[in-house]
This record gives structure tokens, C-alpha cells and sequence, in this order.
């Protein structure tokens, strides 16, 4: 399978997680629990925002449209092969039933 991406965070949202911990006394593994992140990256943006260094997202890059065909080539290709597993599974099932 294709690896996750990153997630992409506003320099908002994370503001906003940085202040549940400094501001409203939770630890840093319920704000990662109420927020469905990694504790470690709430450690991060805690750390980035005592330094005064939360930044936006530091490795913004420009895509492609070639990228972008590529992506979605790899997408497609990706559901087309998963199809091809359920029906041969689906072909095997049925022909082990007559």
C-alpha cells in the first residue's frame, strides 16, 4: 500500500494546540488524544512555540501538473490492482461452489 502523507496543519491549529497545554493545564497526551494527533507532535509544536518558532509549514512546495498525473496515475493504478485481488478472489469463491 502507499505511504500516508504528512498532515498539513494551519499555523492556526496549532497555535490553538499549544494553548490547550500552556493555557489550559492538559497534558500533552490528552491534547494529542482529543485531537486524534501523535504526542510526540504536540511535544514538537510545545517546544517550536517556547522557542518562538511555530511556523505555517516550513517545507511548502509547489507541485507540478506533471506531479499531479503522476499522483493520480499512482492512485488509480493503486484501486485498479486492489479490484483485480477482490475479483479473483470472487472468481475462486464461485468456481470452489459449483
Amino acid at each position: 500500500m502507499e505511504r500516508v502523507p504528512k498532515g498539513v496543519y494551519t499555523k492556526e491549529f496549532k497555535e490553538e494546540a499549544v494553548k490547550l497545554v500552556t493555557e489550559g493545564g492538559l497534558s500533552i497526551p490528552e491534547v494529542g488524544r482529543r485531537l486524534s494527533l501523535n504526542k510526540s507532535t504536540i511535544e514538537y509544536w510545545v517546544r517550536q512555540a517556547r522557542k518562538g518558532d511555530l511556523s505555517d509549514n516550513a517545507r511548502k512546495k509547489t507541485v507540478t501538473p506533471e506531479e499531479m498525473e503522476v499522483a493520480r496515475l499512482r492512485k488509480e493504478n493503486a484501486e485498479l490492482k486492489m479490484e483485480r485481488e477482490i475479483l479473483k478472489k470472487a472468481a475462486a469463491y464461485f468456481a470452489r461452489s459449483r
